[in-house]
């Protein structure tokens, strides 16, 4: 039943098969290509492109040709279908009454396929394109060429590691090159093709063995590091800059998980895999005017998988879009028990980089303006009160706001008061989640380290300290100690590893805690920054911490934030009190708020250098290098290059004993005749391939009355140089040299 089935598939689909083959192998291409784009499109983009492509492929392989409009509407209405299904849609609670409502309604969910939509829509006309354009060899040849240069150029000229992606188009064109074969044998010798069909598996074995080697030996090759840098490395880091990636804090994974050390700290979306290492990268992104110093949160992730953290929103958190200046914005933590206060923050951005949410203390409970202090409110500014983020809408196609201004209530700690409430938040399991494949020592451990608290507070801080001083902090740990027993990544930091960066701390921190039955999830964003060494004592005097903390207890003023601040951390929910931060990365300390009463925090003097003025002079310094710089430059160019006008005779001279040095009187004279001959070519004074030399160049001479002797001049020098065994001397072949020149110039 079965084969015969297959027949019957097979049959179906004999028709055209190369074309439809052809369509196939065109989607799978630009799938593989698209990844050229990797740290630009989202995961679900990628999904809603590759979903479109292959089913428009499945629409061209199952119906026919020359239904070619029915085939194009049901292309387009499966790709609207599988755009709105992994798009995760924000809710918006309402009950439309009219049809305006009821429009606005549709909109509003419309605008949210903004911009997967776009996108899966061109890469739909390329591959309609593309499938109807790639009907000859060549063009075959020059699309799958096409693929290659745009992975390798990505590969050589970015941080993606893109080597997978061009072993599949390479595969992919391998397989193409010999169904173009077959077509063209079907074509050619319809006789051949229909025996060849009746012998199947002697056809295919061969070539599938063929290609299987190919390709293995080429995927099972050892990997070696480069020896040289690739050329935009080297341009980039001759002009002072780096080349960066900006994939979160954390390294960039090879399937090995091998840290390539090419990836640069800063804040990054893609929070799926954790892990690898990174270099620091210095370079501002904003700079923060506060009336406390605070982290600066942008999202938090609740979803746990054993390799990182996944948003698990589900598209059901409420949402609120209508936001406007000052409007208060609600929260759905309870906060009854707590002590607030309220912050005000300026945030200029110094980077153009997008973002999907705004940062500022947590919790933001108002937004002054955005973009400039007498604009209104955008409507891309949306409030999810359940994750307490202030999400910038299509954060991929709008523009950044170059500045914002808000309002935060943050919760003042009452250690005592925490001391007496639980860590639960009724009905929100995900933030209980663990993957069930959890190493069981990972929670044994947790009960260890706590057994002596009596309480959801004390166990959370004695978690916190246990990893804060225990482990090591570093960009890149040694990932050779992983013995590869274990596939959770908490469990390999905290038995293998031992070392890591914030996210392996906040990471274990927050499975832990859940082990233990406590409310918390992961929360990524910026720490505080650096304040300008002028702002932290009185003038002066140096390293005055004590004046320092007397004048400016709560580290008011303006920092600059770093993408080296780039930073991860958690928060377990305390019924009465809200979401509570929690610091368990060794060498980082919340900068908590502390009632009236209790001692401030030190603020941390880093980045002591960046002051206005210091960072003016330096500039100022820096401009007029380049400037004499540059001036000296110009005129040593000018003065070689009068030098070499006035000396240009001398100079031919050298340059052609440079190029002639190892050449005999003799071998310059047939040099210089081969060189003639080239421009005559040039000039239209063919030799015919049945010609001599001699042959060509009297009939040259004969046509040609003012070149008649100097045709025969030159043949003679030829033939004395070639066949001759009197050498020629070097006032000779000057002359002869002389004489080539000259007819070259009456040509």
């Amino acid at each position: 039943m079965l084969i015969r089935l297959i027949k019957v598939i097979f049959r179906y689909l004999a028709p055209d098969w190369y074309v439809k083959l052809s369509t196939l192998f065109v989607a799978l291409m630009i799938m593989n290509t698209v990844a050229i784009f990797e740290g630009y499109w989202w995961e679900e983009t990628f999904k809603v492109v590759n979903a479109a492509l292959l089913l428009a492929v499945a629409v061209d392989i199952i119906l026919p040709l020359r239904l070619r409009i029915t085939k194009m509407i049901a292309q387009a209405v499966l790709l609207l279908t599988s755009t709105i299904a992994y798009v995760q849609f924000d809710k918006l609670y309402a009950n439309p009454e009219s049809w305006s409502e009821r429009l606005d309604l549709l909109w509003f969910y419309a605008k949210q396929l903004d911009p997967y939509i776009w996108f899966a829509g061109v890469i739909f006309i390329i591959y309609l394109l593309f499938s109807k354009w790639v009907t000859t060899r060549a063009r075959m040849i020059g699309f799958v060429t096409v693929n290659l240069l745009s992975l390798t150029i990505a590969d050589s000229f970015t941080p993606i590691w893109l080597w997978d992606k061009v072993a599949w188009i390479v595969f992919l064109g391998l397989i193409w090159l010999v169904a173009a074969h077959l077509r063209r044998l079907e074509r050619s010798h319809p006789r051949s093709w229909q025996e060849l069909l009746e012998y199947p598996l002697q056809l295919l074995i061969p070539v599938a063995v063929v290609l299987a080697l190919l390709m293995g030996i080429g995927v099972l090759m050892p990997t070696v590091s480069p020896i040289l840098q690739d050329p935009y490395t080297i341009w980039k880091e001759s002009k002072g800059e780096r080349v960066n990636v900006f994939l979160g804090d954390k390294g960039l994974n090879t399937p090995t998980q091998i840290s390539t050390g090419d990836t640069s700290s800063g804040y990054g979306r893609d929070d799926t895999k954790l892990g690898g290492g990174f270099n620091y990268d210095y370079s501002p992104v904003m700079t923060v005017t506060t009336t406390q110093r605070a982290y600066w949160r942008g999202e938090t992730k609740s979803f746990y998988s054993g390799d990182g953290w996944k948003s698990d929103s589900n598209g059901n958190e409420p949402i609120f879009g209508e936001i406007s200046r000052d409007m208060e914005l609600p929260l759905r933590e309870k906060r009854s028990l707590a002590e607030t206060l309220s912050v005000e923050q300026t945030i200029v951005m110094i980077r153009k980089d997008h973002y999907p949410v705004l940062f500022a203390a947590s919790p933001i409970s108002s937004v002054h303006w955005v973009g400039k202090s007498e604009s209104s409110i955008p409507n891309g500014l949306i409030w999810a009160p359940n994750s307490l983020e202030l999400r910038w809408s299509n954060w991929t196609m709008r523009d950044f706001p170059a500045a914002y201004s808000v309002r935060s209530d943050i919760t003042v700690l009452d250690a005592e008061g925490l001391r007496k409430t639980k860590a639960e938040l009724l009905d929100a399991d995900r933030y209980l989640q663990l993957p069930s494949e959890l190493p069981q020592r990972v929670k044994q451990l947790a009960l260890d380290i706590t057994e002596g608290a009596s309480n959801d507070y004390d166990r959370a801080k004695l978690l916190e300290t246990y990893l804060r001083e225990n482990y090591v902090y570093t960009n890149k740990p040694d990932l050779s100690k992983l013995s590869g027993s274990s596939k959770d990544f908490v469990d390999q930091f905290l038995f293998e590893l031992k070392e890591g960066y914030c996210d392996y701390f906040s990471t274990a921190m927050a499975v832990m805690s859940r082990s233990l039955g406590m409310s918390v999830r992961w929360v990524k964003g910026f720490a505080p920054g650096a304040l300008p060494v002028s702002e932290y004592g009185p003038p002066g005097m140096s390293g005055g911490i004590p004046d320092e903390i007397d004048r400016n207890p709560n580290g008011e003023g303006t920092y600059t934030v770093r993408n080296s601040d780039a930073h991860s951390w958690v928060e377990i929910y305390f019924e009465g009190y809200g979401w509570i931060p929690f610091e368990a990365t060794a060498g980082f300390s919340f900068p908590y708020t502390l009632p009236a009463e209790a001692a401030p925090v030190m603020p941390d003097l880093t980045d002591v250098g960046d002051s206005p003025e210091t960072v003016t002079a330096a500039q100022a310094n820096n401009s007029l290098l380049k400037l004499g710089l540059w001036i000296s430059l110009s005129l040593l160019a000018a003065l070689v290059a009068v030098w070499a006008v006035l000396r240009r005779k001398q100079l031919v001279q050298v340059w052609r004993g440079f190029r002639f040095r190892s050449f005999t009187s003799d071998e310059r004279i047939v040099w210089e005749t081969e060189r003639l001959l080239r421009k005559c070519r040039r000039k239209g004074l063919e030799r015919g391939e049945h010609e001599t030399l001699r042959e060509a160049l009297l009939r040259w001479s004969d046509g040609g009355k003012p070149l008649q002797s100097d045709w025969r001049e030159v043949l003679d020098g030829f033939e004395r140089a070639k066949y001759s065994p009197v050498k020629s001397s070097d006032e000779e072949a000057d002359r002869f040299v002389g004489k080539v020149k000259l007819i070259m110039q009456q040509l």
